[in-house]
């Protein structure tokens, strides 16, 4: 989530999902109780920018969103941000132990915060 201003991120908790269409539902009903505008969705492209089996199911999660919710609903690129949260956490003193479960929410957060910057990065630049 961000704040209303679009400038910074925060994590929400971890959904536990048993299949892909609960998810987007629960998604949805976060949608609707945070009174989200706007979602955005990581996209898991590998290395060299192409789509692998991941990449293919975050569009269909996306699609599934933008029908449930009737918003707009943005594909971001994720690549290593997972590993990019296990270093912040590992930096910020974490142990292994400690970054357990944090991994996730952490790396969703670090998802937004680099569309939100690239999104004002835009407007300053455009102007």
């Amino acid at each position: 989530m961000s704040d209303e201003e679009r400038i910074i991120a925060s994590p929400l908790e971890t959904l536990q999902v048993s299949s892909r269409e609960q998810a987007a539902r629960d998604v949805a009903a976060k949608v609707k109780e945070h009174e989200v505008t706007q979602i955005v969705v990581g996209h898991p492209l590998r290395l060299d920018g192409s789509e692998g089996e991941a990449a293919r199911l975050a569009r269909w999660f996306a699609d599934r969103l933008r029908a449930l919710t009737k918003m707009p609903v943005e594909l971001w690129d994720e690549r290593l941000s997972s590993a990019g949260a296990q270093r912040a956490m590992t930096s910020a003193g974490l142990s292994a132990k400690q970054q357990r479960g944090k991994v996730d929410r952490v790396a969703a957060a670090m998802l937004l915060q680099s569309y939100l910057d690239a999104q004002r990065a835009a407007v300053r630049r455009d102007g």
